[in-house]
Protein backbone atom coordinates (compact mmCIF):
# COMPACT_ATOMS: atom_id res chain seq x y z
CA UNK A 1 0.00 0.00 0.00
CA UNK A 2 1.19 3.20 -0.74
CA UNK A 3 1.73 6.79 1.79
CA UNK A 4 -1.30 7.93 -0.52
CA UNK A 5 -3.78 5.49 0.22
CA UNK A 6 -2.43 5.13 3.65
CA UNK A 7 -3.14 8.65 3.96
CA UNK A 8 -6.78 8.04 2.93
CA UNK A 9 -6.76 5.14 5.38
CA UNK A 10 -6.74 7.10 8.31
CA UNK A 11 -9.20 9.64 7.21
CA UNK A 12 -11.35 6.89 6.78
CA UNK A 13 -10.49 5.32 10.22
CA UNK A 14 -11.26 8.92 11.72
CA UNK A 15 -14.50 9.31 10.25
CA UNK A 16 -13.82 12.16 8.95
CA UNK A 17 -15.16 13.76 5.33
CA UNK A 18 -12.51 14.85 3.48
CA UNK A 19 -13.42 18.33 3.48
CA UNK A 20 -13.06 18.07 7.35
CA UNK A 21 -9.62 16.18 6.72
CA UNK A 22 -8.32 18.79 4.71
CA UNK A 23 -9.25 21.96 7.17
CA UNK A 24 -7.10 20.28 9.89
CA UNK A 25 -4.66 19.71 7.79
CA UNK A 26 -4.83 23.37 6.24
CA UNK A 27 -4.81 22.45 2.86
CA UNK A 28 -7.55 22.30 0.20
CA UNK A 29 -9.61 19.90 -0.15
CA UNK A 30 -8.83 19.48 -4.14
CA UNK A 31 -4.84 18.86 -2.70
CA UNK A 32 -6.26 15.90 -0.35
CA UNK A 33 -8.00 14.24 -3.46
CA UNK A 34 -5.58 14.13 -5.39
CA UNK A 35 -3.00 12.87 -2.74
CA UNK A 36 -5.55 9.95 -2.09
CA UNK A 37 -6.20 9.46 -5.57
CA UNK A 38 -2.69 9.22 -6.03
CA UNK A 39 -2.48 12.01 -8.47
CA UNK A 40 0.20 13.75 -6.57
CA UNK A 41 2.83 12.81 -4.55
CA UNK A 42 2.29 13.24 -0.51
CA UNK A 43 5.78 14.87 0.34
CA UNK A 44 7.44 15.13 3.86
CA UNK A 45 5.37 18.13 5.22
CA UNK A 46 2.33 16.73 4.61
CA UNK A 47 2.93 13.54 6.33
CA UNK A 48 4.51 15.54 9.13
CA UNK A 49 1.04 17.51 9.33
CA UNK A 50 -1.05 14.26 9.30
CA UNK A 51 1.52 12.76 12.30
CA UNK A 52 1.32 15.69 14.27
CA UNK A 53 -2.58 16.76 13.87
CA UNK A 54 -4.20 13.20 14.15
CA UNK A 55 -1.60 11.22 16.28
CA UNK A 56 -0.19 8.82 13.33
CA UNK A 57 2.57 7.19 13.48
CA UNK A 58 4.75 8.55 10.86
CA UNK A 59 6.80 5.31 10.11
CA UNK A 60 3.65 3.62 9.41
CA UNK A 61 2.51 6.37 7.03
CA UNK A 62 5.56 6.33 5.28
CA UNK A 63 6.44 2.54 5.19
CA UNK A 64 3.32 0.30 6.66
CA UNK A 65 5.59 -0.65 9.26
CA UNK A 66 4.17 -0.36 12.97
CA UNK A 67 0.79 0.95 14.42
CA UNK A 68 -1.63 3.70 12.40
CA UNK A 69 -1.63 5.52 15.60
CA UNK A 70 1.29 6.57 18.40
CA UNK A 71 -0.97 6.05 21.11
CA UNK A 72 -5.03 5.26 21.23
CA UNK A 73 -7.49 8.37 22.30
CA UNK A 74 -8.08 6.54 25.55
CA UNK A 75 -4.34 6.62 26.49
CA UNK A 76 -4.31 10.40 25.54
CA UNK A 77 -7.24 11.45 27.61
CA UNK A 78 -5.72 8.98 30.23
CA UNK A 79 -2.11 10.85 29.75
CA UNK A 80 -3.64 14.38 29.87
CA UNK A 81 -5.86 13.90 33.39
CA UNK A 82 -2.44 12.21 35.18
CA UNK A 83 -0.66 15.59 34.44
CA UNK A 84 -2.83 17.63 35.16
CA UNK A 85 -3.09 15.83 38.47
CA UNK A 86 0.46 16.22 38.74
CA UNK A 87 -0.34 20.13 38.63
CA UNK A 88 -0.57 22.78 41.16
CA UNK A 89 -4.41 23.41 41.59
CA UNK A 90 -3.09 27.28 40.14
CA UNK A 91 -1.24 25.79 37.47
CA UNK A 92 -4.61 23.55 36.81
CA UNK A 93 -6.91 26.65 36.76
CA UNK A 94 -4.10 28.22 34.23
CA UNK A 95 -4.92 24.77 31.83
CA UNK A 96 -8.36 24.87 32.03
CA UNK A 97 -8.20 28.62 30.50
CA UNK A 98 -5.92 27.87 27.78
CA UNK A 99 -8.52 24.71 26.73
CA UNK A 100 -11.46 26.68 27.08
CA UNK A 101 -9.40 29.10 24.49
CA UNK A 102 -8.31 26.19 22.11
CA UNK A 103 -12.10 24.91 22.20
CA UNK A 104 -13.20 28.97 21.37
CA UNK A 105 -10.13 28.74 18.51
CA UNK A 106 -11.41 25.37 16.95
CA UNK A 107 -15.44 26.36 17.07
CA UNK A 108 -14.48 29.41 15.24
CA UNK A 109 -12.43 27.54 13.02
CA UNK A 110 -15.56 25.40 11.66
Amino acid sequence: MTVNKRIKQVRQTLGMKQVDFSKAIYVSNGYTAEIENEHRAANDRIVHLISLTFGVNERWLKTGEGAMFQSSPLERKERVLSLFDELNPRFQEYAMLVIDQLLKLQKDET
